[in-house]
């Protein structure tokens, strides 16, 4: 296993644009205030590819991928 992560969301930042949810409904979907309510599964493979166009593309900037994951190969 290599090393995974998550999208985690700055709610300070965030202006509820809904941007991520569009990119990324497969994780992400948004409340009734148009917010972001984010899958915490980690993300790898082709997922881990369009959260990294996501975060990318957030308006507000209120987005980031957190590393939640690496096996012991990595770890040393």
């Amino acid at each position: 296993m290599a090393v995974t992560y998550r999208i985690v969301v700055d709610p300070i930042a965030c202006t509820g644009h809904g941007v991520c949810a569009d990119l990324l409904p497969e994780r992400i979907a948004l409340d009734d205030w148009g917010y972001p309510i984010i899958d915490k599964r980690p993300l790898d493979g082709e997922v881990l590819r369009h959260a990294r166009r996501t975060v990318t593309a957030c308006p507000a900037l209120a987005l980031r991928l957190e590393e939640v994951g690496r096996d012991a190969a990595n770890a040393r």
